[in-house]
């Protein structure tokens, strides 16, 4: 008699977005890739304020043919600061001014703690939590629930950089958002990767690999596809000096995957290149948000002086395999229907 062939494990995947252009990428890879189970989005306030972000997320989840995944709504602002929004690059309503069919699922009434507590508690193996945004609620979580918190398989997030910034000149925007929250994260003792923004530019697609999305005879394609022309417009606006808001496409500049990149090194790992190295935070002055990650190959003077003090080593993003991280993107968005 014939064996059945044993059916690939997935990774049950947490996701905490702050539902922007590149989130909204993210969602709909999420969704439809076959080595993950997304198992519940939460919200934070980032891109956009959380209940456009929680709109945004179900209508996005509705596109991609994943509509009752669970979505909670987390926190509205920082840990310490004000909450300040990127509606200069995501619009105000955060998707680039794009208007989606509403999703016909409410939110979870649990707040996104505590859902994310209880997904995690009932999960019949360890969760991966993919954090997008600013780190808010993922602090909150580990605060509030540290032994729940050791059961995750891992946190990835989207944020830092060890190289220049976008919010300021040293710091990349989810991590300038609340850097509290993020020295929380890299100091718990779980297992974490951060995925830069110094990688996050370099995963990208073309006018001629994207634009065929927004024809396809499929919302979550066909979202993803528009998408990607909002920031091509945007690119050639750039360059050229204009508002990058006209309908035509012609001339677009390339797209960044954006936060799709970090979905993608979950699902196919060999898409992105890891290095562990001590990583900071800054949380003061000019550089408040900065990631310092020390890639030195031996101690320095600082170091013999004990002057450092105690600094987590984490995995870092170091460069990624981008022919395979495009692929593995554009196979999975043009899956029909998610699985299930």
């Amino acid at each position: 008699m014939n064996t059945p062939a044993p059916v690939p494990s997935r990774t049950a995947v947490i996701a905490d977005v702050d539902t922007g252009l590149d989130d909204a990428l993210a969602l709909v890879f999420l969704a439809r890739d076959p080595r993950i189970d997304l198992l519940a989005v939460t919200c934070v306030a980032g891109n956009t304020g959380v209940d456009q972000v929680v709109r945004n997320t179900l209508d996005v989840l509705h596109a991609a043919g994943a509509g009752s995944v669970p979505v909670a709504r987390g926190a509205e602002q920082p840990l310490i600061n004000e909450w300040r929004d990127a509606h200069a690059f995501h619009g105000a309503n955060g998707l680039g001014g794009l208007e989606l069919p509403r999703n016909p699922h409410a939110p979870s009434p649990l707040a996104a703690v505590a859902l994310m507590h209880r997904t995690i508690e009932d999960a019949p193996a360890p969760v991966t939590l993919l954090a997008l945004g600013p780190l808010t609620n993922v602090a909150l979580f580990l605060r509030a629930y540290p032994q729940t918190a050791r059961k995750l398989e891992r946190i990835v997030f989207m944020g830092g950089s060890a190289g220049i910034g976008n919010a300021t000149s040293h710091a990349e925007f989810n991590a300038w958002h609340d850097p509290e929250a993020l020295t929380i994260v890299i100091h718990s003792g779980i297992p974490t990767v951060m995925y830069g923004l110094d990688v996050f530019v370099q995963a990208t697609l073309t006018p001629e690999q994207y634009l065929p999305l927004a024809e396809m005879n499929d919302d979550g394609a066909r979202l993803v596809g528009e998408v990607l022309a909002v920031g091509g417009r945007r690119g050639r606006a750039d360059a050229e000096g204009g508002s990058g808001t006209g309908p035509d496409t012609a001339g677009l500049a390339p797209v960044t995957l954006g936060d799709a990149g970090a979905a993608c090194l979950i699902a196919v790992p060999e898409t992105v290149q890891l290095a562990r190295y001590p990583v900071r935070v800054e949380l003061n002055g000019h550089s408040r948000g900065q990631t310092l990650v020390d890639r030195r190959l031996q101690p320095g003077e600082s170091e013999h002086h004990g002057d450092a003090g105690p600094v987590p080593v984490i995995e870092v993003a170091v460069g990624l395999d981008h022919p395979l991280m495009a692929a593995t993107f554009l196979q999975t968005i043009q899956r029909q229907a998610p699985l299930t």
